[in-house]
């Protein structure tokens, strides 16, 4: 499929959606809540987009983007990126791990070290990171460590 069918049928189902195609693969912007619609979507036919291979979230200070790249296990040469863009302050978005197993653990992480929560995720607890740390360092700011304000004041870090 090409990458005008591609967007053809994105359209169909997101149609605020914005492309780019400036580097190797489509990268498809969309509002958080048509996230998973979309991806429902996208999973079944004529798609068949059935495997998510990557799920992680950038901090760009003023809001949180969640990125995912998805690839079809029959066309390989089909492989996409959807973005979609969060509220820093609030981030919460639909989880994908009933649509895609894999995605639960890749949610698992961005929710520890982004604070991002996803709504109706089965286990969303923290995979490397004790409890009590998180906990001790601040309860009112959070403790998340890959988000550029991070200030680690046990271990000195600053980014």
């Amino acid at each position: 499929m090409t990458n005008e069918a591609i967007k053809e049928y994105i359209t169909q189902h997101a149609p605020d959606a914005t492309y780019d195609e400036t580097g190797e693969w489509l990268n498809i912007v969309v509002e958080s809540n048509q996230l998973k619609p979309l991806a429902a979507v996208l999973h079944g036919q004529p798609m068949q987009m059935d495997f998510l291979f990557c799920l992680t979230c950038v901090d760009y200070t003023t809001h949180l983007t969640m990125v995912y790249h998805f690839t079809a296990t029959k066309d390989r040469s089909m492989n996409i990126v959807i973005k979609t863009n969060l509220d820093r302050a609030n981030p919460i978005i639909e989880t994908l791990c009933d649509i895609w197993r894999t995605a639960e653990f890749h949610e698992r992480e961005v929710f520890e070290m982004f604070g991002v929560t996803f709504l109706h995720h089965p286990d969303l607890r923290n995979l490397i990171l004790e409890e009590e740390t998180a906990i001790a360092v601040d309860k009112t700011k959070g403790y998340w460590p890959l988000r550029k304000d991070f200030e680690d004041p046990i271990n000195m870090i600053k980014l």
